[in-house]
This record gives C-alpha cells, structure tokens and sequence, in this order.
C-alpha cells in the first residue's frame, strides 16, 4: 500500500512547552492506523496538527504528496481530511437525518446567495444531499433512527452519528476522536465494526485516537504511540504488545492497559 498521507517532522511548542516533538509516520492508503499514548502525551495536538487546527511549529503534513499543514481547517476538509468531533458538531434539536443533510453542506455548488434565494444549483444540491444521507443511513443501519432528534439518542447511537456526518464530507480520510469513549463492551464492539465496514466497504483510510487498548488492538493495521510528544513506538498489534518502550508509558506493567 502506498503512503496517502505523511507525517514528516511534526513539532508543535506552546511557549517552552514542546507538545508534539519531531515526529514522523505515514498512514497508508486504505488502513486503520491508530494514535495510542498515556494521557497528556500529545494525541491530540497532534491530531489537530494533522487536520490543521494547530498550525506547526516544524516539520509538515502531506497528502497525497502535497503540503497540507498550516492551510485552513476547511481547506484541509475539502481536500478530503476529516476530522470527527462526535457530539460537539451536533445539532440537537434536529434529527438524525437532518443533521448528516447539514453536514454535506461542505461539498456545496452553490453559492450562500443561492441558497438563500433557492436558485436551481441550491435545489439540486439539496436533492443530492438528502439522497446521500439516505444512503449513509442505510449504509449504518441507522434507519431506526434517522427520524429521532439527536438530543434523545443514546451514546453509541450519538457515535455512530459523528460518524455519519463525517462520512457526509466524503472524506478519504477519516480522523476519529476517541470514538469508543464512554461506551460499554458490547457497544464498542459495535463500533469497531462499524468504523471496519467504513474502511472496507467505503475505502475510506481511517485514523483514530482512543484510550480503549482491546478495541484498539482489535481494529488497528498498526499502531504509533507517543508519549511525552515524542513518538517511542510504531507497528503492528503484536509488535505493540511486546515493546518494552510501550510496557514502561503505560505504567511499567504488562496488564489490560495495553491489551496484554
């Protein structure tokens, strides 16, 4: 598998804080790469960084060999970039299907004036989007759902929804903010194999941050691990489980904390 996105370098400094210190990898076109490491280590600076909520300090993002870091968030999305906020970009007071319409909004033809006026191009767009919501729906077998407004569904199913308006974008990558947090086993096990079918069926390159070690050795192709900004392992499920690196950031014990 080729490289569609590189890490090169990256470096993000807050003052004489170094957040995220020189690290590189590549993610590769069509895996489930996942970004594990102690709390505070720097997982989610470095996932800003990468969808260019962070602007750098060193070092670059590539994608598809071409530098993305430090251009506007929106910029990054349209190019394919996506990342997941679960609940913080959901309308709550609208449905299922209302909210997965909205998010299309970023592949829009249309100008603002359009819309406002509702000029042919606005109506097509509106037709395309809610056909493509139907099919994300169907797609996540959240048919039972799509008419229940957001703020009555429970946590896996406001998941499931990030998910669904992530996929909205039509991202080729998607970047997945700890998507089992809060959830019980059964529930997780779900969503991994939701966020699999996504990979698989879709073609969609996934990235994730989580601090569930089992689910993340479970979806994972490979694995980074970072720990005081810098990155100290990479590899596969197998190889992860029996870094010593690895062993001493998680507290110096081959215990369920790491999937031991």
């Amino acid at each position: 598998m080729t490289a569609i996105l590189e890490v090169d370098k990256l470096t993000r400094r807050f003052g004489g804080l170094v957040a995220v210190n020189n690290i590189s990898f590549d993610v590769k076109q069509g895996e489930i790469l996942s970004v594990i490491g102690p709390n505070g280590a720097g997982k989610s600076t470095l996932f800003k960084l990468i969808s260019s909520f962070l602007s750098t300090s060193a070092g670059e993002v590539r994608f598809k060999g071409e530098k993305v870091s430090d251009l506007s968030p929106h910029v990054v999305a349209r190019k394919g970039i996506v990342r997941t906020f679960q609940e913080t970009t959901i309308f709550r007071s609208m449905t299922t299907r209302e909210n997965i319409i909205i998010a299309h909004h970023l592949r829009s033809k249309a100008s603002m004036a359009g819309y406002f006026w509702g000029s042919a191009q606005a109506r097509r767009d509106e037709a395309t989007f809610a056909k493509s919501a139907d099919e994300i729906i169907q797609f996540l077998d959240m048919q039972g759902i799509a008419d229940e407004l957001a703020s009555n569904l429970p946590q896996g199913n406001l998941r499931a929804l990030g998910i669904a308006i992530g996929l909205a974008t039509d991202p080729e990558i998607l970047l997945l903010d700890e998507p089992f947090a809060g959830m019980n086993h059964d529930e997780t096990m779900q969503m991994v194999d939701l966020v699999r079918s996504v990979q698989r069926e879709r073609g969609v390159t996934v990235m994730l941050v989580e601090h569930d070690m089992p689910a993340v050795m479970k979806i994972s192709d490979r694995i980074v691990v970072i720990n005081f900004g810098e990155k100290i392992a990479e590899g596969t499920p197998a190889e992860i489980r029996s870094n010593d690196k690895v062993i001493e950031a998680y507290l110096g014990s081959e215990d369920d904390a790491i999937g031991i």
